[in-house]
């Protein structure tokens, strides 16, 4: 149902937001003019540091975990090349604070912070990410051994402590900016699927919502004070459509709605009678409830016609949408096909062919995007100089590219690269499209020629051999 068309809009999409505001967490650099007193608050800083680390290292739960060093910000630290440098001295030398760290993980350990920490792991990132700020400030800063280790310290003084304090909150204010989480881009990335399927659903319950609509409002006009012939014996075709009925009887459906709540009625209901009136006042209402019998063809017909005249160019219907994802007014041209896809294959009624489709393919598609996604950040360097090589300097501006051009071709580049089998003429033609929707009139041209450039000069290197 999530095809590889949805996939390389939804993965451009979020490469193109992740590298515009890419913000890399970096600690902060050693003080310009170093003064006694600088270099004493920056050594100290970097200290504080290691002793995060090393009162992460310690504080253990049953079978070995180590929550604290599970942390993005102790990860953060831990790759950066001033504490890989500072770990590798202190593996030959003495840490000045070592004496600490027994006392200060036990301390943090019975703390209702850790506990609290420990008790809603995985509930809430933001917790994951602040708890380092909040034990430094509550328990490491204000404990008395620690602010007794600083006296001892060579060069020490009280602007010191009070410098590499701000240095040490410039570092958290650093790690809260930062955007270089390609993990957690990727749980965007796989958040934005998941928003598709539901979307598919959504579209496959509207029939039977606005069926149900319609029956309560028959209902409704049964009990008038003074009931017409048609309030009482009213023609109920639309409201007993066989498709309606299939749908409402799909395990698949039924039990995708029932675990996920979905149901329009409860905050668009509004929406729903809006559009049953709109499909009521239809010419193509009334020829199917003038028709003098229909049977189970004509009922997916019928829904079929009603989403391509009537609900996907329906104003109150496209703002609905777009008030419960951002992902869906993008999503729903393809996700829309797939759902009429989907009528055709309950009409022909296989007897072994479950009519509703599932989220991907294969694994393959399963992983396509986020292997894309991953791929580009990885070697955005690598591809950027392939721009930057292949690029007709005479005509083009390589300070001045429409970013979304760069993205585009940097995607196209890691899937001609990344899936051989992938026909080029494939990957190259999508690409082409996917630069016309979502960059400038002249994107698409500009991408043809650049990739074929490129795709010249991978042969000749020998790093793609696909025609």
């Amino acid at each position: 149902m999530i095809n590889r068309v949805l996939i390389r809009i939804k993965a451009v999409q979020l490469l193109y937001s992740y590298l515009l505001i890419e913000n890399h967490f970096m600690l902060e650099s050693q003080p310009s003019a170093p003064t006694k007193e600088k270099r004493f608050a920056y050594s100290l800083y970097l200290d504080m540091l290691m002793l995060m680390l090393r009162v992460a290292d310690r504080i253990e739960k049953r079978g070995g975990y180590k929550p604290l060093a599970d942390t993005r910000f102790i990860k953060k630290i831990l790759i950066d090349d001033k504490i890989k440098s500072l770990d590798l001295k202190y593996r030959h030398e003495v840490f000045p604070m070592q004496g600490l760290v027994a006392n200060l993980a036990e301390t943090i350990k019975e703390s209702g912070l850790y506990k609290n920490f420990v008790k809603d792991a995985g509930e809430n990132s933001g917790e994951d990410d602040q708890i380092w700020e909040k034990i430094m400030n509550l328990i490491i800063l204000p404990d008395t051994a620690v602010n007794n280790s600083f006296t001892s310290r060579e060069n020490f003084t009280l602007r010191g402590v009070e410098r590499m304090k701000g240095m040490l909150s410039e570092t958290f204010k650093n790690f809260y900016a930062s955007r270089d989480n390609v993990e957690d881009a990727l749980k965007t990335l796989a958040l934005s699927m998941a928003k598709g399927r539901e979307l598919y659903f959504r579209l496959l319950i509207l029939p039977v919502e606005l069926a149900s609509l319609r029956e309560w409002q028959l209902e409704e006009n049964r009990q008038k004070y003074v009931p017409t012939e048609e309030d009482l014996n009213p023609n109920m075709r639309f409201v007993e459509n066989g498709l309606v009925k299939a749908l409402e009887d799909n395990s698949s459906v039924r039990t995708y709605c029932d675990a996920n709540k979905l149901s329009w009625l409860p905050d668009h209901r509004g929406m729903l009678e809006s559009l049953l009136k709109e499909i009521m006042e239809s010419d193509l209402y009334a020829d199917y409830m003038d028709f003098p019998a229909t049977d189970f063809q004509t009922d997916c017909e019928f829904w079929r016609n009603v989403f391509k005249q009537i609900i996907f160019h329906n104003e109150y219907f496209l703002d609905a949408l777009e008030s419960e994802s951002v992902f869906w007014n993008d999503d729903l041209e393809i996700i829309g096909t797939f759902v009429l896809k989907t009528f055709k294959r309950f009409e022909d009624e296989q007897p072994d062919v479950n009519p509703v489709l599932p989220m991907y393919k294969d694994d393959e598609d399963a992983s396509f995007g986020k292997i894309l996604f991953a791929d580009v950040v990885k070697n955005k360097d690598l591809y950027r100089r392939y721009i930057d090589e292949c690029i007709n300097t005479k005509q083009w501006d390589t300070e001045r590219l429409a970013f979304m051009d760069v993205i585009v071709t940097m995607t196209a580049l890691s899937e001609i690269i990344n899936f051989p089998k992938i026909p080029l003429v494939v990957s190259i033609n999508e690409y082409i499209e996917l630069a016309k929707c979502y960059s400038t009139s002249k994107s698409g041209a500009f991408v043809n020629g650049l990739l074929s450039t490129i795709v010249g000069k991978l042969r000749e290197e020998g790093i793609i051999s696909k025609e």
